[in-house]
């Protein structure tokens, strides 16, 4: 759904879900701007048994002068928008309206549409808001109230940014221009003395498990940021590696996962947790996840949640292999031999972007690479859009490079930016065409379990295969070890 298909109606609602927070809020807001600038007629609305009460969000609506009203009937409008909200939701009175379109992050069953612009996969609404407005050449940062308003909205429904993942959320943050002043009162302003009180009950009724060094706790109904905060106390305990602490809403179950070891990636886990019921991700140490209470309903019945997470957990640790590539391959019993077919890669020199010693950060859809610019390396997108750091001599070894320009197409272009003055390029247009040498093999297998490899390179963070993908080693060296999801293994090796 783009905005500027809305354009045609007059007469607009938008409606947040009931005792909106700051992700609403800053969604909200943003349309109704957009929207006012368009001559329209516009109201930014929400419904629901109480009024706000929040002082954050209090102070946000009055610092940001944001015209909320606190409605209980609503005549008919030619069109309504309900955001980080689904219409006919239990959370989101209910109004008429000619027409609805809708505008939300949660995982409801419904896909996006003509009228609806649904991604689950996002951490907020405010996200998907913002990708909406620039796509129509809204000037966001020319509103510094609009520009503060979706980056809270994000900072808060991902608590406090620990919770991203998508380039698309990292964009958003480079690229607003905001109050930060306005940003620090709101975050001072969040947890109510209640909501204190909810945060040290919840971490005296912990459950622990002392061989995984597992902590696990349910927490009342409270704003998710809660869960977060608790998470990051108990990890400061001694005898604890990793927390899962979870509460209950009318819609699901939010979870907070952390960790501080590296055998276990919070997102992983978070992803693990909500597989098939719900959705979850973040970062390596931190992360979230929300669990579709009609989805857990339909898949696992009257079975408690506490009985669901314990047990779940229980599968996790038991799921996976761990491989560690400083000790190599040593058995290689069921690997076959497999080359690469000729797909074609890009390949980018890193001064043909930026002078020698520049310190740049390349953002792909698989996560951030941290590179220094040198006529030695160089930058190869892969089948996804990826971007992984090779040096000129293995560069001339594992491909045969090109001259002709690279043409590639991909969900998320993958970029570089300067971190001495944040200029931003994306990769594609710099890029030249390179082919896997026929001549490279490598040994490759099916795993047997879901894997953990950590490569000698990196033994802070692993790769993670399922039971339908591929480990596979360097046919001249058993310690230069990597995994390669099936759909990709299966499209671009042949078995020799």
């Amino acid at each position: 759904m783009k905005l500027g298909t809305l354009e045609k109606y007059n007469n607009i609602v938008i409606q947040m879900h009931d005792n909106p927070d700051a992700d609403a809020m800053g969604s909200g807001y943003a349309l109704y701007v957009y929207f006012k600038s368009k001559g329209k007629n516009v109201r930014l609305i929400y419904g629901g048994s109480k009024k706000i009460s929040k002082s954050n969000i209090l102070l946000m609506i009055k610092e940001m002068d944001i015209p909320v009203e606190y409605v209980e009937k609503l005549e008919k409008p030619e069109l309504l928008i309900t955001v980080d909200c689904q219409y006919g939701e239990g959370n989101v009175q209910y109004f008429e309206a000619e027409n609805i379109a809708m505008v939300d992050h949660h995982n409801t069953g419904r896909m996006s549409g003509e009228m609806a612009e649904i991604r689950n996969h996002i951490a907020s609404c405010s996200t998907i808001c913002f990708d909406m407005l620039m796509a129509e050449g809204f000037d966001i940062n020319g509103n510094t109230s609009v520009a503060t308003a979706l980056y809270y909205g994000l900072f808060m429904d991902s608590n406090e940014l620990s919770e991203i993942s998508h380039p698309l959320e990292y964009d958003m943050i480079d690229f607003l221009q905001t109050d930060k002043a306005l940003v620090n009162r709101l975050t001072h302003s969040n947890f109510t003395l209640e909501e204190m009180e909810t945060a040290g009950i919840a971490m005296i009724r912990y459950s622990y498990d002392k061989n995984k060094r597992l902590s696990v706790i349910k927490s009342k109904p409270c704003d998710p940021n809660i869960l977060g905060l608790v998470g990051d106390l108990v990890l400061q305990v001694d005898s604890i590696d990793v927390c899962v602490i979870f509460n209950e809403s009318p819609e699901g179950y939010k979870l907070s996962v952390r960790s501080c070891v590296p055998d276990v990636a919070a997102n992983d886990m978070a992803e693990f947790l909500t597989e098939g019921i719900g959705n979850g991700g973040g970062h390596i140490h931190k992360a979230g996840g929300f669990i579709n209470k009609n989805k857990y309903i339909r898949v696992y019945g009257d079975m408690g949640i506490e009985s669901y997470v314990f047990g779940r957990l229980e599968k996790y640790y038991d799921s996976y292999d761990v491989v560690y590539a400083r000790d190599g391959i040593k058995n290689i019993t069921g690997f076959e031999l497999y080359r690469k077919k000729p797909y074609t890669y890009g390949y980018v020199k890193t001064t043909d972007l930026f002078h020698e010693g520049t310190q740049c950060k390349v953002r792909t859809y698989k996560g951030d690479v941290y590179v220094k610019a040198s006529d030695k390396t160089y930058l190869i997108i892969g089948y996804y859009g990826e971007v992984h750091c090779l040096d000129r001599e293995d560069l001339e070894k594992q491909y045969l490079l090109k001259n002709e320009k690279f043409q590639g197409s991909f969900e998320y272009a993958p970029s570089v930016r300067s971190l001495i003055d944040d200029m931003v390029y994306e990769l594609i247009p710099y890029a030249r065409q390179c082919v896997y040498r026929e001549e490279v093999r490598i040994l490759a297998k099916h795993l047997e379990n879901p894997t953990k490899v950590f490569s000698e390179r990196n033994e802070e963070q692993y790769m993670y295969g399922n039971s339908d993908d591929y480990i596979c080693c360097s046919y001249n060296d058993r310690h230069d070890i990597y995994l390669v999801k099936k759909e990709v293994f299966e499209e671009a090796y042949s078995k020799m």
